[in-house]
């Protein structure tokens, strides 16, 4: 048999395709125009169908009569899309979205490819959060890109120092972006490559030492009452009383709220612990008018989402908020973070002792939770200026 058709990936109209190359046959095409949803590309010069295996097999059952199939091109194409899904991250079922885009992938060698897959598989046996891996993959993919055709696996403590200084020199990289590439590399080279531990030869940024960014409590107040809905008002009501993460906020479920106990359980938030904090009368009171309000799952989730058996989105509520400040002619700068370290803040002006704040906010170091002092005017609000003892009239 003569003809030949060569099948090659086609991305065309944002969509992956089969394009079916070969040499114009009256003949030919007419069995490849009775292709179930086949359509011609004026752009690529060819006929092609959607890459999927039914595509596949009717393409083989229909034309393998007819000319040679030639498929090295499609199969290869399928294998390295098959190494990219792995080496990509899925996001939570209650995000409601594909996993992150894996295009940047598509340049790396196969090499690389494969190291990326390996990072992130051992950051998954290790049960590392969504956000842990998500991080960095991407950082990591950030030196296989710049590396091209050379392995990741060849690279020396040397030209590893060297990277992270270009990285600082020529992309004027953060601290803490610094801090997360370089973990990024090292769990590379010592988790998945089982390396020595090298990494002291590279010195580390010293983070900037920033202040936590809260609201005051008329500000809080303004916020609250400018938030609108009563279902946005308990969000932001909620992340204050509680100084809750945002992402601890749209996790709650009905069955988490204790209002015997008066006390709200925390699932599984960050560093995959569980806590216990307060549950305010007053929000408690806000938690009723907004049940009676809405008709809520018992067992769902306390701020439902758009989808069924999902949460509301994480941006969705930093949007209220942006909304609320803005009608609230509230103009410091601040997100739901901001909520929780007003509600750190507020309660070491109110004398509350910082290792019981410490639990409440669910901090592994006692240092996190220090950094309230610098901001709280328990203390400072007694100590007078030397300005006051000047004698200027």
């Amino acid at each position: 048999m003569d003809t030949t058709i060569t099948l090659q990936p086609l991305h065309h109209r944002g969509q992956e395709s089969i394009a079916l190359y070969y040499k114009n046959d009256p003949g030919l095409n007419r069995q490849v125009r009775m292709l179930p949803d086949v359509k011609w590309s004026q752009s690529n010069k060819c006929w092609y169908v959607p890459l999927s295996k039914k595509s596949y097999n009717d393409i083989c059952t229909k034309l393998k009569n007819y000319a040679t199939i030639i498929t090295g091109e499609l199969k290869e194409y399928l294998e390295k899309r098959k190494t990219i899904k792995a080496a990509t991250v899925k996001k939570p079922s209650g995000s409601h979205s594909k996993a992150l885009p894996a295009s940047t992938a598509w340049g790396l060698n196969s090499r690389n490819l494969e190291a990326l897959k390996k990072l992130v598989e051992q950051l998954k046996l290790k049960a590392y959060s969504t956000s842990t891996i998500t991080t960095y993959r991407n950082e990591f993919m950030q030196l296989l890109q710049l590396l091209k055709e050379k392995p990741a696996d060849e690279l020396s403590p040397d030209d590893l120092r060297r990277y992270m200084l270009y990285c600082f020199e020529k992309h004027r990289l953060t601290e803490n972006t610094l801090h997360s590439r370089i973990n990024a590399i090292k769990f590379y080279y010592e988790q998945v490559l089982g390396r020595e531990k090298f990494f002291w030869e590279i010195p580390r940024p010293k983070k900037q030492v920033q202040l936590p960014r809260f609201f005051n409590q008329d500000e809080i107040a303004a916020i609250i009452k400018a938030a609108g809905t009563i279902k946005y008002k308990v969000m932001l009501m909620l992340a204050y009383a509680a100084g809750l993460r945002v992402s601890e906020v749209v996790a709650i479920k009905i069955t988490d709220i204790d209002s015997k106990r008066m006390c709200i359980r925390i699932s599984q938030a960050k560093g995959k612990k569980d806590r216990i904090v307060t549950l305010s009368p007053v929000l408690l009171v806000m938690l009723r008018e907004y049940w009676k309000a809405n008709k809520l799952n018992k067992r769902g989730y306390l701020f439902p989402g758009q989808y069924p058996g999902e949460p509301y989105s994480s941006r969705s509520i930093q949007l209220v908020l942006a909304e609320a400040k803005k009608k609230a002619g509230v103009l410091k700068p601040g997100s739901i973070h901001a909520l929780r370290h007003s509600f750190a803040t507020h309660l070491l002006d109110k004398g509350t002792d910082v290792t019981m704040i410490q639990k409440l906010l669910g901090h592994n170091d006692i240092k996190t939770t220090l950094r309230y002092l610098h901001v709280s005017n328990r203390d400072l609000l007694q100590v007078m200026s030397p300005l006051d003892d000047l004698k200027l009239n």
